[in-house]
């Protein structure tokens, strides 16, 4: 890569056939610390997570191990979605590990556990891998089905546009 060329990004969602599991990884152009603080700090956090077009509600917010945490999406037509879970270990910079339960499943319970590792790379990028692992296939399946990947794509990008007017907003204070 040359010098002041932007590297290609994308999110990788993988989510094969009859595993009750989904693996995300999508690379930043950002510090480690940054992209952990960006999923733990409530200011920044309401302005990545979730499709575009939708505006974020945090009504409990708590990152870190032991605490809890529940948002309401709400999409442009008014149709609100609720999703909420408990963190079971954060620790700064490199691991979040929480349940997740959108509460728009017909029937509770169908909660799954997500593991995000940020990884440091040279040049201050970062690696962020989540794997979430649900109940059954069928619970799997029906979050894909329910959107899941797009939403995810959403959120990587708005993350990696929000990352990159810090670090402007950053370098001009200087």
């Amino acid at each position: 890569m040359k010098v002041g060329e932007k590297k290609e990004t994308r999110t990788s969602f993988i989510a094969e056939p009859g595993k009750q599991d989904v693996t995300i990884t999508r690379e930043f152009d950002a510090p480690r610390e940054l992209v952990f603080k960006a999923f733990t700090d409530p200011a920044l956090y309401v302005k990545w997570l979730g499709p575009r077009g939708y505006t974020m509600r945090l009504e409990k917010f708590e990152p870190r191990s032991g605490g809890s945490w529940r948002y309401i999406h709400k999409n442009p037509e008014g149709m609100e979605f609720g999703f909420h879970g408990v963190y079971h270990e954060v620790l700064p910079p490199e691991l979040l590990i929480d349940t997740f339960e959108f509460e728009g499943l017909p029937e509770r319970g169908h909660v799954s556990l997500e593991t995000a590792k940020f990884e440091e790379l040279p040049d201050e990028q970062t690696r962020l891998v989540i794997h979430s692992v649900f109940l059954s296939v069928a619970d799997r399946d029906g979050m894909v089905s329910s959107g899941m990947e797009e939403g995810i794509s959403d959120s990587m990008e708005k993350l990696s546009e929000l990352l990159e007017e810090i670090k402007k907003s950053g370098a001009k204070s200087r």
